[in-house]
């Protein structure tokens, strides 16, 4: 594995960061004995600090993603944080309405001057665990709002108005 393949995109409070070096640091966490939870934040969060940038206000919030990462990685239940904002998703592996459609909910963001995560899911599982068979899809704060073709932007418009 290269140190590019190993880009994990995570939820760090409001906001879905990259972070490099995430699955070796948590692949070296899991042979590390660790007596608390404490102790494991601490650890990834020293050894990602190393690779990544991370605001010093906000290294506690990251500790605790990273604490969340590890459970996941082990195979433990973990409460999901609910985002508690404006979540975009545009599902598709990259075809030219995908990427319009990803250029139409920005341009709707910016003229309503509206903040939110936007992500183009472009992974076939993960577009398949949505139970779609057919792209673009756009999903916003969780709800499929339309597959298989691209809005209008005044639909556009109005579900993420509704959203917001």
């Amino acid at each position: 594995m290269t140190e590019q393949d190993d880009f994990t995109k995570i939820r760090v409070g409001d906001f879905t960061v990259g972070i490099m070096g995430l699955k070796a640091a948590l692949e070296e966490a899991v042979k590390t004995d660790f007596s608390s939870d404490r102790g494991v934040a601490e650890y990834l969060l020293k050894q990602l600090k190393a690779k990544n940038y991370i605001p010093p206000p906000a290294e506690a919030e990251y500790a605790q993603a990273f604490l969340r990462e590890y459970k996941k990685y082990k195979g433990e239940e973990v409460e999901v944080e609910k985002y508690r904002g404006l979540e975009v998703k545009i599902l598709g592996p990259g075809c030219p309405n995908c990427d319009k459609l990803e250029q139409m909910v920005y341009k709707v963001m910016a003229d309503e001057g509206m903040a939110g995560n936007v992500e183009h899911v472009r992974d076939l599982r993960e577009i398949a665990s949505y139970g779609l068979v057919a792209t673009p899809a756009l999903v916003i704060n969780g709800e499929i709002k339309v597959s298989g073709r691209l809005p209008r932007e005044s639909q556009l418009r109005k579900w993420l108005e509704q959203a917001k």
